[in-house]
């Protein structure tokens, strides 16, 4: 990778926080750009009201109005930037680690394999993991609360009040866990292996660095990243989001991670991990795309 000794040489403090900074930006970036599309892919996930994903956007503004589609923004917008900060902070820091590890192996060729950027990602996925699953689930609640009247949070500070007081804070927030822990493993391990193998096969087929890649290809690259994610994690998420929109006590249908793989599976088939998959992949292009556009531009910024 291009300026390995440069960044092995720069101090980790200094270097962690702008891996922090870079990726809580693009944080941001993330939660106002899908957060439309999340909510869609989420109604799917946990319903069958909907046939398909243009019905359930009718539905949603017909029944609950343009705001809808921004429901429960304010926990993503603070918990999704402290997410893909600690994404970009932990993946720069595992890279770094391999980096040395390889060093010391050959001096000459500290550059990762694509096996090792799947494993630093991997290592970001399950580091965020621990903010990402009360976040998401909180996101979820709200999202699929009825409207109006019936609703049964007031806000997001409401929700998770409620929901520690099932079973407490392990079992009640932190929902979920287990498939939230091997989905962000498995779907950072590829987001990252799939913009590093892009942006690295660009600079070595047009011999240039890194930084000087346009800014358009870092988007590009970055969305199609995006894509791979999903397709290589999504049936780990439609289970997540079945486990966290359940009922508690006696409303509850899913006991576990595996009990719930079981139940769609016999209830919808294959077909059942896939809803949703339509609205999710036309979101991920845009997202990841400003995602990583913003974290990289960010990163030349403060550099």
């Amino acid at each position: 990778m291009a300026d390995v000794a440069a960044e092995l040489e720069e101090g980790g403090l200094k270097r962690t926080l702008k891996d922090l900074f870079a990726g809580a930006a693009g944080g941001v970036a993330q939660v106002l750009l899908g957060q439309p599309f999340d909510i869609v892919k989420v109604r799917l996930q946990t319903s069958n009201a909907y046939p398909n994903a243009l019905v359930a956007a009718q539905s949603i503004y017909k029944n609950e109005g343009a705001l809808a589609f921004y429901k429960g923004t304010l926990t993503p917008l603070i918990g999704i930037g402290a997410c893909v900060s600690v994404q970009f902070g932990a993946f720069h820091q595992a890279r770094r680690r391999l980096e040395e590890y390889n060093a010391s192996k050959n001096p000459l060729n500290t550059n990762l394999s694509y096996g090792q950027y799947y494993l630093a990602g991997a290592f970001a996925g399950v580091a965020n993991s621990v903010i990402s699953g009360p976040v998401e689930h909180v996101r979820i609640r709200l999202q699929t609360q009825p409207h109006g009247a019936a609703r049964l949070y007031s806000g997001p500070l409401d929700c998770v009040r409620k929901l520690s007081a099932h079973q407490g804070v392990l079992a009640g927030l932190y929902r979920g866990e287990a498939v939230t822990i091997l989905r962000e493993a498995q779907a950072y391990g590829v987001w990252f292996l799939a913009f590093e193998y892009l942006m690295n096969s660009d600079a070595a087929r047009n011999k240039i660095e890194r930084k000087d890649i346009s800014s358009y290809k870092v988007a590009f690259y970055g969305g199609l990243a995006g894509e791979a994610l999903w397709l290589a994690s999504y049936p780990l998420d439609v289970v997540k989001s079945k486990m966290q929109s359940d009922g508690f006590g006696a409303d509850r249908k899913f006991k576990t991670m595996r009990d719930c793989f079981a139940q769609t599976f016999r209830a919808e088939g294959v077909r059942g991990f896939w809803k949703g998959i339509g609205p999710t992949l036309l979101r991920a292009m845009p997202v990841s795309a400003g995602t990583f556009a913003t974290v990289e531009l960010t990163m030349r910024a403060i550099s």
